[in-house]
């Protein structure tokens, strides 16, 4: 690496942190991207192993995707399979710590833009440990970046816009897609319309899913819900259920659908790892994540350190683009370069950030889930935690919060340190005590990415 030291360090190739570095490098600034993929795309733009290449018919506004590339070929250092795991402050601004391919690399900077994305967010019911149930997410990611279809009959549930592309995109290579089952009332939209229709591009995508669904004929049920899937070592069917509007099942309600793969997202979780070990403050955003706060400008609580994307709030791709852009500029007039701000940055990120506010609202998880699960219904998957245990160290052991229900029964302590199980603890945990649910508590984790000891002794020094 001929430089090691940056006017702007970004981490996250995705559209917030591809944007961020095009807007710093252009301002003038000496731009480093860091990213643990092998290419750049991040979640939205994922592209097919080993070739940065895009399949067009399962993206959306490839000709921002391009625009951007082309400035981070041109003007930027690129830093791919570098999986940051902290970053701290330095003596001349920040410090982002590395891992790439087994070895400690340091890469400092004046500023720090942080694009760490989010994944998907998770609700437990029986069976869905089974090989064959994904998350929404994964059944994307295997078929935009490996060309692999989860299964030939595959289910998609769960709540939020995201349903409809992974559904759409499943269909369009050849999956039998046996249901969309969306929980919530589609009714929700329109108590959020002047929102909405400010955004005729999302209305638009979202057209045409649903027409791509109906040549098909993919069924769309509101207000129906996979409670269950069953099968002997793999998925061989779900039962899905009505629900009422607080997603309790509806008598007589239930049937069983055969499938041999389920995807679900209940909306997503933000990384908020790196903000939290700066000590950048939190808020609760209106879907019930933790969030990073920031200012019209992308700034943080803590000066240098910018953050866009879904860390600041999960919004979407065109969203964290106009948040990267703005984010790069702050960033390049924070170390002291001339930097142009366009109206239309700030309106536009107000438009994105209504609807995005509005998609939270018209699709939120209720309380009524809860009555899907058995006793032994497993909450984390990593240490085979079962949803009884939970209850019990609330009723029996005294818990009062998330964390200490995570010491005393070990949700949360696996290879996944709670990003899977964490949102549903933490709902049990407030549930059974009656306190408001600490997403806090399950956020904060000192090591990002998992890595070896001895990575981490060779470090030290640095």
């Amino acid at each position: 690496m001929a430089n090691s030291r940056y006017d702007v360090v970004v981490v996250g190739a995705g559209p917030a942190g591809l944007a961020a570095a095009a807007s710093a490098s252009l301002s003038g600034c000496d731009v480093v991207l860091v990213d643990s993929a092998e290419q750049p795309g991040g979640q939205y733009w994922r592209h097919p192993h080993g070739r940065l290449e895009i399949v067009a018919d399962l993206q959306h506004d490839l000709r921002t995707f391009r625009s951007l590339l082309s400035i981070i070929r041109s003007r930027v250092t690129y830093l791919p399979r570098h999986d940051v795991w902290t970053v701290a402050r330095g003596d001349r601004g920040f410090d982002v710590h590395t891992v790439a391919e087994d070895s400690a690399v340091v890469v400092s900077g004046s500023a720090l833009v942080l694009a760490p994305g989010g994944y998907d967010r998770q609700v437990p019911f029986p069976g869905w440990d089974l090989p064959g149930v994904f998350s929404a997410g994964g059944a994307q990611t295997l078929l935009k970046g490996h060309q692999v279809t989860a299964g030939r009959r595959v289910a998609v549930g769960g709540t939020g816009p995201f349903l409809l592309p992974v559904a759409a995109g499943l269909a369009a290579r050849g999956v039998t897609v046996v249901g969309v089952f969306e929980a919530n009332s589609t009714l929700g939209w329109m108590r959020h319309v002047p929102s909405v229709v400010r955004t005729p591009d999302k209305i638009a995508e979202g057209i045409g899913y649903a027409a791509a669904l109906a040549r098909r004929r993919v069924g769309f049920h509101a207000r129906h819900a996979i409670v269950e899937a069953h099968g002997e070592g793999q998925v061989r069917s779900v039962t899905v259920a009505k629900l009422d509007g607080d997603w309790r099942a509806l008598p007589g309600g239930r049937r069983t659908i055969a499938c041999d793969a389920v995807a679900v997202g209940w909306g997503f979780v933000p990384q908020l790892e790196l903000p939290l070990a700066l000590g950048c403050a939190t808020h609760v955003d209106a879907d019930g994540s933790l969030v990073a706060t920031v200012d019209e400008r992308q700034a943080t609580t803590v000066p240098g350190v910018f953050v866009a994307g879904e860390a600041g709030g999960v919004g979407g791709a065109a969203l964290a683009v106009v948040e990267g852009d703005i984010a790069g500029r702050a960033a390049a007039a924070w170390v002291g370069r001339p930097v142009i701000w366009p109206a239309r940055l700030q309106r536009r990120r107000r438009i994105y950030r209504a609807f995005a506010t509005a998609m939270h609202r018209a699709h939120p998880v209720r309380d009524g889930w809860r009555g899907w699960l058995r006793p032994d219904t497993v909450v984390c998957r990593c240490e085979e935690v079962a949803a009884s245990a939970v209850v019990d160290a609330v009723r029996r052991l005294g818990a009062t919060d998330a964390r200490t229900v995570k010491l005393l029964c070990r949700a949360g302590m696996g290879w996944c340190q709670g990003r899977i199980c964490g949102y549903a603890t933490g709902l049990l945990t407030s549930a059974e005590t009656g306190r408001p649910s600490d997403p806090a508590g399950l956020a904060e984790r000192p090591i990002a990415t998992p890595m070896s000891l001895r990575t981490l002794a060779d470090g030290a020094d640095h």
